[in-house]
């Protein structure tokens, strides 16, 4: 008799005593949820969970013979599948549940890119929606988001659905420039505005000019370069600051820039003249993009053919000038004159001064060019004259 009642207590003890009272498999972020499991021999055992964030134990209260297992809040505030399994020596209750957002937008996260798109139709930004609840949760698939944006004159209005939570549209560009105003609704909840600049595409080809009040070599006067309009594929007119480049190839393949930026579509740079007479081809050139159809073509007469130079002082002091102008005026202030210091061939120093009043004069000190015999070449809008035997 006494083995069999030892039988009956082990038998009992190994019934199924655990059970979950629970049905619900679904609930909402936010809302208080609570595991319940009858136990009807006192056991309280600790419930494993796990989610994407992590793993907790959770301990029962008992109530009434049956354990309430309390999720906490930090975990019931967040989306997601979260497995359970109770961790019963003779149980093995294990399960699932999952939490969904609350159908209601808190905020609209809004990312917007790139700020700036090009005209024609080709190019297009693109809007990503991401409406979530009040615990930062983004909204279940499939949830409507309206799109609105206003260009120019027009107004559209697109419909997209969230897909794997985030709802996305890609809005291209028209011909014209200007400013797209776009905003975003979900369940009533309304985005702020956001502005894309819609600017010119590529610059196409133009044509180029120049302005000038004369065409004498003076070292002076400035020749102005202009351009024509200067407009997209689209007919757009480029943006104010496309920089233009004018490239000046003289007589002597030397090359020579002036740039200058677009203001309304034009650009006018400016170039002084030579103070010798040359010739100037010129092409304009935004880099990379586009070109001046047409190249320019026009001389520069000279105006100085002749002048004296007087030594005097022992030779030290040189006076070159008068230097005059094409209507025998005094050459404006500026001009260089180059004085070449020779002794046996070899140069000994060259001496660089600007024109003041139609004169320059080089005065030589004792310390810096010693007494000795030189040979001396004074040089000017490229009009050279040489001194043989000049005695210091």
């Amino acid at each position: 008799m006494l083995a069999s009642f030892i039988t009956m207590v082990s038998q009992t003890s190994t019934d199924n005593t655990l059970k979950l009272l629970t049905t619900e498999t679904q609930f909402e972020a936010g809302a208080n949820i609570v595991l319940k499991f009858s136990s009807s021999n006192g056991a309280t055992p600790l419930l494993y969970c796990s989610n994407s964030h992590g793993a907790f134990l959770i301990e029962p209260i008992v109530k009434n013979n049956t354990l309430h297992f309390e999720i906490p809040k930090n975990i019931a505030n967040k989306t997601g599948l979260i497995n359970w399994k109770l961790l019963a020596d003779t149980e093995k209750l294990s399960g699932t549940f999952f939490i969904n957002p609350k159908q209601y937008p808190n905020t609209m996260e809004t990312y917007l890119g790139p700020p700036t798109i090009e005209a024609g139709g080709t190019d297009y930004t693109m809007l990503v929606v991401i409406p979530t609840d009040v615990y930062d949760n983004p909204l279940k698939d499939s949830t409507q988001v309206n799109v609105k944006h206003q260009f120019l004159t027009s107004e559209y209005q697109d419909i997209i659905y969230t897909d794997q939570l985030v709802a996305h549209i890609n809005l291209h560009s028209e011909a014209k420039t200007g400013r797209m105003l776009i905003s975003s609704e979900t369940l009533d909840k309304n985005s702020k505005e956001y502005v894309i600049n819609v600017l010119p595409a590529i610059p196409t080809n133009f044509n180029i000019t120049y302005e000038q009040n004369h065409n004498y070599a003076d070292g002076n006067q400035i020749t102005t370069f202009l351009t024509s309009e200067i407009r997209d594929k689209n007919g757009n007119m480029v943006s104010d600051g496309t920089l233009v480049t004018f490239f000046i190839t003289n007589k002597n393949k030397n090359i020579l820039k002036t740039s200058a930026p677009t203001i309304n579509g034009l650009a006018t740079a400016k170039m002084v003249h030579p103070d010798y007479g040359d010739t100037w081809m010129v092409k304009a050139y935004i880099e990379g993009m586009a070109e001046s159809n047409n190249t320019l073509s026009f001389d520069f007469k000279q105006i100085i053919t002749d002048y004296k130079v007087v030594f005097s002082n022992n030779n030290r002091t040189i006076v070159v000038g008068p230097l005059q102008s094409f209507m025998e005026q005094m050459i404006p202030d500026g001009l260089q004159v180059k004085l070449h210091i020779y002794k046996d061939n070899t140069k000994v120093e060259t001496i660089l001064k600007e024109s003041f009043e139609g004169f320059v004069t080089f005065k030589l000190d004792v310390n810096e060019i010693p007494s000795n015999t030189y040979k001396m070449v004074v040089e000017t809008a490229k009009i050279e004259k040489t001194f043989e035997n000049i005695k210091l």
